[in-house]
């Protein structure tokens, strides 16, 4: 079993920038596709960016293409969303998931945070 915790999210006003972090546990960490994802309140959960288990592949989703830049250090267990230019449409709590071991386009997300509220002020 995998766990994660999510931290980094706060208070911020639009344009400024925030990193989070999605911290795992367990030996296999690196041989995980991961993603985040992020849910606004009153709407469904949506898709925000994955990278695969080394790094080396990544994909977004539109709304935040450009803005956020997805990451990881599998030395520390950690995967990583740099948030900049945020914007109020932004707001919504952020959870980190596993998308399968060494799969690309990710698999099944079955693993989850607890997730990090993320609130943009205008």
């Amino acid at each position: 079993q995998v766990q994660l915790v999510e931290s980094g999210g706060g208070l911020v006003q639009a344009g400024d920038s925030l990193r989070l972090s999605c911290a795992a546990d367990g030996r296999t960490f690196s041989s995980y596709t991961m993603g985040w994802f992020r849910q606004a309140p009153g709407k469904e959960r949506e898709f925000v960016a994955a990278i695969s288990w080394g790094g080396g592949s990544t994909n977004y989703a539109d709304s935040v293409k450009g803005r956020f830049t997805i990451s990881r250090d599998n030395a520390k267990n950690t995967m990583y969303l740099q948030m900049n230019s945020l914007k109020p449409e932004d707001t919504a709590v952020y959870y980190c998931a596993t998308g399968g071991r060494y799969r690309w386009p990710p698999s099944v997300y079955d693993h989850w945070g607890q997730g990090t509220q993320v609130t943009v002020s205008s």
